[in-house]
């Protein structure tokens, strides 16, 4: 049975990918975090690191290493005023739609609600030649009521929008601790594939109209037995699950994705990510939407920018093509089964009157 899809989220899709339907995307839409990243190396306060700093920093990353990326995701603050010159022919482009950071809510105080850049919108990213939205929500599935409507109003509300102007709606979910003590936390680790589980199934119900989700990877695998003894950072931590017990929450995770799913780092090193990457890509990944795992050495390099140039055009170049290989493997966006092939896809109001009668979805 053909499945139809609208002639801008069609064509915009397709260039989001490589000629095979894979996603091998970078992005360097941070705002909270590159500040403090910044403000560390310069020995500032957050708040003293100037617009001019955070805009040369996204410049010169996306200069070196927006080539080796199928697209690329930057914010309309800092990023794409000042680095939309970098972005290669043929690269696409994501603009994110949120506001950093969130307001501390819910009984607690512990849980998050999100809201959207002001004075932005999806007609703007359009006008400014975005190929997809991108909007971040922290989101955890046992919040309270009213603070997981909030969010799941503001998902839906953008979903509508991206449908108004034909535009890829590209969800990117990120889980938090509201008992445990933090994120990095065996109770955390144990938790993790079954906040990350839900949340993809939540969001894959098409009264969000998501056309890609952005996920985290759904285990901890500093956490799992084969690398808890230190193996990426050198602190060694309790095991509460092993790598084939990874495998099948990747399996879970990919039956619960209703769309096509892309693997977000983070902020692991990059060893760790390539292990998520292949491990997610086996699983029915359709690729990798990856920021600082590639780059975020560079900033710690700040303001030295000829020394932030050489490790970009070596070690994270080095670190991106890597990415990349892993990635070969991942499934093409058009084959998850929610399309089932391209031979099933078709021009959503396909006839001879079809210039006449398109308009995007209402």
């Amino acid at each position: 049975m053909a499945v139809p899809i609208s002639a801008g989220k069609w064509q915009r899709l397709r260039s989001l990918t490589d000629e095979q339907g894979r996603f091998k995307m970078m992005a360097i839409d941070q705002r909270g975090s590159l500040r403090k990243a910044l403000a560390k190396v310069t020995n500032k306060d957050p708040k003293d690191v100037a617009y001019d700093e955070m805009a040369q920093v996204k410049a010169l990353i996306t200069r070196h290493l927006a080539p080796y990326a199928t697209a690329v995701l930057t914010d309309p603050e800092y990023g794409y005023p000042y680095s939309i010159q970098h972005l290669p022919p043929r690269v696409g482009l994501l603009l994110a739609y949120e506001e950093t950071g969130y307001e501390k809510a819910g009984p607690t105080g512990k849980e998050r609600k999100s809201k959207l850049l002001e004075s932005w919108s999806v007609e703007k990213a359009q006008k400014a030649g975005a190929d997809a939205v991108k909007l971040l929500m922290y989101y955890h599935p046992d919040a309270s009521d009213e603070v997981k409507r909030h969010q799941q109003r503001i998902i839906r509300e953008v979903g509508e929008e991206c449908a108004r102007f034909d535009m890829p709606f590209l969800l990117e979910l990120v889980a938090y601790a509201i008992e445990e003590a933090g994120t990095d936390t065996p109770e955390y680790a144990r938790r993790k594939p079954d906040l990350v589980i839900r949340s993809a199934a939540e969001f894959s119900k098409p009264e969000y109209r998501v056309d890609i989700l952005k996920l985290e990877f759904p285990a901890d695998l500093k956490y799992t037995a084969e690398f808890s003894k230190g193996a990426f950072d050198g602190k060694e931590r309790p095991a509460v699950y092993s790598l084939a017990e990874v495998r099948g929450f990747c399996r879970q995770l990919d039956e619960a994705a209703g769309a096509p799913w892309v693997i977000l780092s983070a902020g692991v090193d990059i060893e760790e990510f390539l292990i998520q990457v292949q491990l997610a890509t086996e699983a029915g990944a359709s690729g990798f939407l990856c920021g600082r795992a590639i780059w975020k050495d560079a900033v710690s390099l700040y303001p030295d920018t000829a020394k932030m140039e050489e490790w970009l055009c070596s070690q994270g170049a080095y670190n991106f093509v890597r990415a990349n290989a892993y990635a070969e493997r991942a499934r093409p966006w058009f084959c998850h089964r929610k399309f089932g092939g391209p031979e099933n896809i078709e021009l959503a109001g396909r006839s001879p009157n079809w210039y006449v009668e398109y308009a995007p979805t209402a």
